[in-house]
């Protein structure tokens, strides 16, 4: 039996890089419904190209929609749960803003940037998971919440993309404790250095052969989002680093209920 055998899942940011990736594998893993949610049509169109490539009987719903805007992060909800009627599996919060590239330091970091970076990455999941949670306790489902190394490090010139990471962090913990015996579990996963679009343009003089592909961190996801992890609540993983799913069976951090 495939690990995501029936479930319906929300996936932000699905347009490219590991959104892109976690679409077309949680469709291998037999998600039956998938919710994708990005700005732009034309790369949501592709992914949901490769999305029927992989897995053809999968039910696809595009969703076009700045995540900065609140009205649109309000659609998105509504348009989940009647997509979905009324039961969520699996919600991952994955979209991110970087902000303004190359990064300034916070001296010269202006500040309209820094409200939106903070709208997409930290604002918008919590008014998800708020909105959706009927739903989520309905399925008994989860939420996974993508984070970063910069969300627990203050690196330079990371800006309001790491200060965002630090509020997922909270966010998740936050959410954790009080989603404790409601039936819904929430972690949350730092994917690791990753060569996607957002990382380049990040730190452009790197070498990005040297960053992992985002194939190689979505099995973490799909396990974590199917039955096998129901009882793995509050914890944060590390995609590239955690030995799973050994470590994930051996120590829960927050009970379920």
């Amino acid at each position: 039996m495939k690990r995501l055998q029936g479930k319906s899942v929300l996936i932000t940011g699905a347009s490219r890089g590991l959104g892109r990736q976690l679409a077309v594998d949680f469709a291998r893993a037999g998600a039956a419904r998938l919710v994708l949610v990005a700005r732009g049509r034309d790369d949501l169109q592709e992914t949901q190209r490769l999305v029927h490539g992989a897995a053809p009987d999968s039910r696809v719903r595009l969703i076009v929609a700045d995540l900065a805007r609140r009205e649109d992060v309000e659609r998105v909800a509504a348009v989940t749960l009647a997509e979905c009627e009324g039961r969520l599996d699996v919600l991952v919060n994955n979209a991110s803003a970087l902000g303004p590239a190359p990064m300034p330091f916070l001296l010269d970091y202006p500040a309209d940037q820094f409200r939106h970076v903070l709208a997409v990455n930290l604002e918008a999941p919590f008014v998800l998971i708020q909105r959706l949670l009927p739903a989520l306790v309905e399925a008994r489902g989860c939420v996974l919440n993508v984070t970063s190394d910069a969300g627990v490090v203050g690196y330079p010139g990371w800006g309001a993309y790491g200060i965002s990471k630090f509020g997922i962090e909270g966010l998740s913990q936050t959410w954790a404790a009080e989603l404790a015996g409601s039936g819904v579990r929430l972690n949350w996963i730092d994917p690791g250095s990753m060569n996607t679009a957002m990382h380049r343009a990040a730190e452009p003089d790197e070498d990005p052969s040297q960053w992992a592909d985002p194939a190689r961190v979505t099995g973490l996801f799909v396990f974590l989002a199917g039955d096998e992890a129901r009882h793995i609540h509050g914890r944060r993983f590390r995609a590239q680093d955690d030995p799973w799913p050994e470590a994930a069976l051996a120590s829960p951090a927050v009970s379920e209920g």
